[in-house]
């Protein structure tokens, strides 16, 4: 019997953001008692909560998530769950183990535990991220894209992105803030990550399921 995982964080007004972004706005735009049906108005930036990050968003030229196929936002997936060492880096050695398993593998979630600060201040600082030598080797192997429970894939006080850039610049596609990735276990399992289909997206909200 297949059991569905959500793994997205719900949007609402008071949701954590990256620092500097606005905070969403949902409104009544319409009321059953005034117009005979109820509609919210919903305004967010493309990187609010559980989202993806096209190529486009840092690398000049590159594809939005509108350019793709919708075949790129759905495969196999296995998850690592990661013990950080002490300056919270995620290397070769916690990765390098996986990867017989990435060759036949469409998405890979790394699992920090960071995702347990959500909603506190502490989950926007000191989050774990790649090192560079990781994300050079995870961006030869030819994945969809990466996903992970964290803010973003670079550090907080970075001011060039270079770990998205090497992500997004082999053509993978990022999925950030992720939850409940502590619900999966070891081996493959089916990931869908849909975003919202509008023209020239850089980024977007998606739906994160896992399939198991």
């Amino acid at each position: 019997m297949t059991t569905l995982i959500d793994l997205t964080h719900p949007i609402h007004e008071d949701m954590p953001v990256y620092p500097g972004t606005e905070q969403p706005v949902i409104s009544t735009g319409c009321s059953i008692e005034q117009d005979g049906f109820l509609e919210k108005k919903i305004t967010f930036y493309s990187h609010t909560g559980t989202h993806m990050d096209a190529p486009a968003h840092l690398i000049k030229g590159g594809k939005y998530l509108d350019q793709y196929d919708i075949s790129r936002f759905y495969g196999s997936a296995i998850v690592v769950h990661l013990e950080l060492n002490e300056d919270k880096s995620i290397d070769l050695g916690v990765l390098n183990p996986v990867e017989s398993q990435l060759k036949n593998t469409d998405f890979l979630l790394i699992h920090t535990g960071w995702s347990r600060y959500w909603g506190t201040d502490d989950y926007f600082a000191n989050f774990p991220v790649l090192t560079p030598e990781a994300a050079e080797w995870m961006a030869g192997i030819g994945l969809k894209g990466i996903g992970l429970d964290v803010i973003s894939a670079d550090s907080a006080d970075t001011r060039t992105y270079p770990i998205h850039k090497i992500l997004l610049g082999s053509d993978m596609v990022i999925v950030e803030n992720l939850a409940n990735l502590d619900q999966l276990h070891e081996g493959a399992f089916e990931f869908s990550c849909f975003p919202l289909h509008f023209q020239q997206a850089d980024g977007s909200p998606i739906r994160a399921v896992a399939s198991i």
